[in-house]
């Protein structure tokens, strides 16, 4: 899965942001590891979504955060020839920790997503609460071709949902799954990098496991 952030800075201060996010997600399947050390992306295209939203951030404290979001798009299985529109909305919670210089990120956060099919023959929502933690290195180096600074941070995150969330294969069965647990590294940027309005911040690699299903994921932002 690749996830590509937009995003819009409507309004911004000290203490608040409110922004406009237009993410793009692209599903692939028949994806092997031994395809990434040539850089080869996946020419399967299972789905892709686009999830229009705002999102609202407050800073409570000097190290907690509130944010909470709501979004309404459009989804597409090319497997199945689907089209769907999607509701998803959110609530979340971050909390910086002094660890010496690891500078650790505590995530937890409930949210709910659900989508109906363009025909009404489908229907299916789902609700979950995951937490984890963002973890640096204190290994930084600079890349002058980009003209940020650079840090290897390492993170694990749980999800645990309330109704089991339905993978939907091209080939076989659909898989039920009710817990799922991601481990992954992230290369995050003292600044978004190549164009503002992507907001590139962190580049990495994740794989997220549970009930059967391994996926990997193509990080382009903060992970949890």
């Amino acid at each position: 899965m690749v996830n590509i952030p937009v995003s819009f800075d409507l309004y911004n201060n000290d203490t608040e942001s409110l922004i406009l996010r237009t993410p793009i997600s692209l599903g692939f399947f028949n994806f092997k590891w031994s395809d990434l050390p040539e850089g080869d992306l996946p020419s399967s295209v299972g789905t892709m979504t686009i999830t229009p939203g705002i999102e609202y951030r407050i800073r409570t404290s000097e190290h907690h955060e509130f944010q909470t979001y709501f979004d309404l798009g459009y989804g597409n299985n090319f497997t199945t020839g689907t089209n769907v529109g999607i509701l998803s909305a959110g609530v979340s919670s971050l909390l910086d920790f002094e660890l010496k210089q690891a500078d650790p990120v505590w995530v937890n956060r409930l949210f709910f997503a659900g989508y109906t099919s363009f025909d009404g023959k489908q229907s299916e929502t789902y609700s979950a609460i995951q937490s984890g933690i963002d973890i640096g290195t204190d290994i930084h180096w600079r890349w002058d071709w980009l003209g940020v600074d650079v840090e290897p941070r390492v993170f694990a995150v749980g999800y645990w949902y309330f109704d089991k969330l339905r993978f939907a294969m091209p080939f076989g069965e659909d898989v039920l799954v009710s817990n799922s647990l991601e481990v992954g590294a992230t290369l995050a940027f003292s600044k978004p990098i190549f164009w503002e309005w992507m907001g590139i911040d962190r580049l990495g690699l994740s794989v997220r496991a549970g009930d059967g299903i391994k996926a990997w994921r193509l990080l382009f932002e903060f992970p949890i």
